[in-house]
C-alpha cells in the first residue's frame, strides 16, 4: 500500500470505530427515551430492557450472529450458516496473526464491532411495546431468540449478499435482470437501504406490532391515562439518539468520505424537517405543539431518512423527512383505532417511517428514484422497495409470532394483575427510581 492508502484506511478505521460507538451509544440513550415515556413505577425495567438486549444480543453476535449475517456460506439465501464463523474463529486475524482486512482496507474486526451494534438497537427498539406488563427474563430469552431467527436472517438477505440484495440471484435481479459492474454481475435495479429501513425498523415496528396483540394490553389500557413521567428525560434520550445516528448513518458509508458526509447532511436536515412536520399536525389536530411530539417527530425523522441518507438530496431529504413526521404523528393513533397497546409508540413511529423510508427513496433517489428523473427503471425500484418492505414485514410477523407463542407457553410474558398493578419495578427488580414511590403510585 501507499503512504495514502495507509492514511485514507487509518481514517476509515477511525471513523468507522467513532460511528461503533455512536450506534453503541444509541441504546443507553433508547433507554432515557422510552424510561422517561414511562410512568414512575416501571422506569427502571423500561430501561433495564434495553440494556439486558444490550448484554444478550452482544454475546450472541460473537458466537454466531456475525457468521448468521455475514457469513460466506450462504443457505438459500436467506441465512448464512452459524457455525462458519462460530465465536469469530477466522474472522480477526490469520494464521500470521495479522488482522484481517475488511471493507476499505481496514480490519475486519472493526466492521464486527458495528455490525454488533446495529444487531443490539434493532433489538432494543421492540421492547417499547411491551412497557408495565411483561417478565424480565422473558424479555431476555426474546432478546436472544429474535436477533437469532429475525434480525441475524434479514442483515443476510439485504446487506450479506442474500436474497433482498443486490447479488444476480437476488429478487430484484429476478424479476428485472442483471448488468455487469466492475466484473460482476449484479442486479439491475439495485435495492436500496442504505441503514437498516427494512432490518432495523421495519422489523422490529412489526415485531413491536405482533408483541402488543399477542401479550395483551394492560388492564389500564384506554381506561386511564398513562402519561411520561419524565419529559426532559425523553428529551434527552432523543437528543442523545440523534447524536448516535450520525454514526449509524454516517458510519454506514464504511469509509471517512464525501458518501459520509452526505448521510450525516440528509440525516440532520430530514430530522429537522420530521420534527416540525410532526409539531405541524400536533398543532393542527390538537391545538398545541408538545415536547413529547418534537422528540417523537426527531424519532420518526431519524428512522425515515436511515433507508435513504446516503441516495437522496438535502431538499429532497427534507421532504422525506418531512412527510415522514407527519404520517408517523398519525400513526401513532393507530392503537387507539385498533385497541393495541403499543405502550411507548414503537408501531407508530419505527413501522409507520420506516416504511415510509424504504419506500419514499424510490420516489426520490438522486437520479433514479421515480419522482427524481428515473423514468421506467425508477419506477421499477419503486416496485422492489415495496417488495422488501413487505418481505421484511412477513418474515418478521411470522417469525415474531413463533417465538412469543413459545415463550407464552414455556416461560410466560404476564405479570398477574395485583403485580401489574404493584409495578414492573418493584415485582421484578425489587428497586424504585424515586424513594417515594409506593404501589399505588401512577
Amino acid at each position: 500500500m501507499t503512504d495514502a492508502d495507509l492514511v485514507q484506511a487509518s481514517g476509515n478505521s477511525s471513523w468507522m470505530l467513532i460511528s461503533a460507538a455512536l450506534v453503541l451509544l444509541m441504546t443507553p440513550a433508547l433507554a432515557l427515551f422510552y424510561g422517561g415515556m414511562s410512568r414512575q413505577k416501571s422506569v427502571l425495567n423500561m430501561m433495564m430492557m434495553s440494556f439486558g438486549a444490550l448484554g444478550v444480543v452482544s454475546v450472541i453476535y460473537v458466537f454466531w450472529g456475525w457468521s448468521m449475517s455475514y457469513g460466506t456460506q450462504s443457505l438459500g439465501g436467506i441465512v448464512a450458516n452459524p457455525f462458519e464463523f462460530f465465536g469469530l474463529r477466522n474472522s480477526i486475524v490469520d494464521e500470521a496473526g495479522n488482522y484481517l482486512a475488511g471493507a476499505n482496507d481496514y480490519p475486519n474486526v472493526i466492521d464486527i464491532g458495528f455490525q454488533l451494534t446495529f444487531a443490539v438497537i434493532s433489538t432494543a427498539l421492540i421492547s417499547g411495546a411491551l412497557a408495565e406488563r411483561v417478565k424480565f427474563g422473558t424479555w431476555l430469552l426474546f432478546s436472544g431468540l429474535w436477533a437469532t431467527f429475525v434480525y441475524f436472517p434479514l442483515a443476510h438477505m439485504v446487506w450479506g449478499g442474500g436474497l433482498l440484495g443486490h447479488t444476480e440471484s437476488g429478487l430484484s435481479a429476478r424479476l428485472f435482470g442483471t448488468t455487469e459492474e466492475a466484473g460482476k454481475t449484479v442486479a439491475a435495479i439495485t435495492p436500496i437501504d442504505f441503514a437498516g429501513g427494512t432490518v432495523v425498523h421495519i422489523s422490529a415496528g412489526t415485531a413491536a406490532l405482533v408483541l402488543a396483540i399477542i401479550v395483551g394490553h394492560r388492564k389500564t389500557f384506554l381506561r386511564q391515562p398513562h402519561r411520561p413521567h419524565n419529559l426532559p428525560l425523553v428529551m434527552l434520550g432523543a437528543a442523545l439518539l440523534w447524536f448516535g445516528w450520525f454514526g449509524f448513518n454516517g458510519g454506514s458509508a464504511f469509509a471517512a468520505n464525501g458518501l459520509a458526509g452526505l448521510a450525516w447532511l440528509n440525516t440532520t436536515v430530514a430530522t429537522a424537517a420530521a420534527m416540525l412536520g410532526w409539531l405541524l399536525i400536533e398543532k393542527l389536530r390538537d391545538g398545541h405543539p408538545t415536547s413529547l411530539g418534537a422528540a417523537s417527530g426527531v424519532v420518526a425523522g431519524l428512522v425515515a431518512i436511515t433507508p435513504a441518507a446516503g441516495n437522496l438530496t438535502p431538499v429532497t431529504s427534507i421532504i422525506l423527512g418531512a412527510i415522514g413526521g407527519g404520517l408517523a404523528c398519525l400513526g401513532v393513533g393507530l392503537k387507539y383505532r385498533f385497541r393495541f397497546d403499543d405502550s411507548l409508540d414503537v408501531v407508530g413511529v419505527h413501522l409507520v417511517a420506516g416504511l415510509w423510508g424504504t419506500v419514499g427513496v424510490g420516489l426520490l433517489a438522486s437520479d433514479t428514484g421515480w419522482f427524481t428523473g428515473g423514468g421506467l427503471a425508477g419506477f421499477k425500484l419503486f416496485i422492489i422497495q415495496i417488495l422488501i418492505a413487505l418481505i421484511a414485514m412477513v418474515f418478521s410477523a411470522t417469525l415474531t409470532t413463533v417465538i412469543a407463542l413459545v415463550l407464552k407457553q414455556v416461560s410466560g410474558w404476564r405479570l398477574d394483575d395485583e403485580e401489574e398493578n404493584r409495578g414492573v419495578d418493584l415485582v421484578q427488580h425489587g428497586e424504585t427510581a424515586y424513594d417515594n414511590i409506593g404501589p399505588d403510585i401512577r
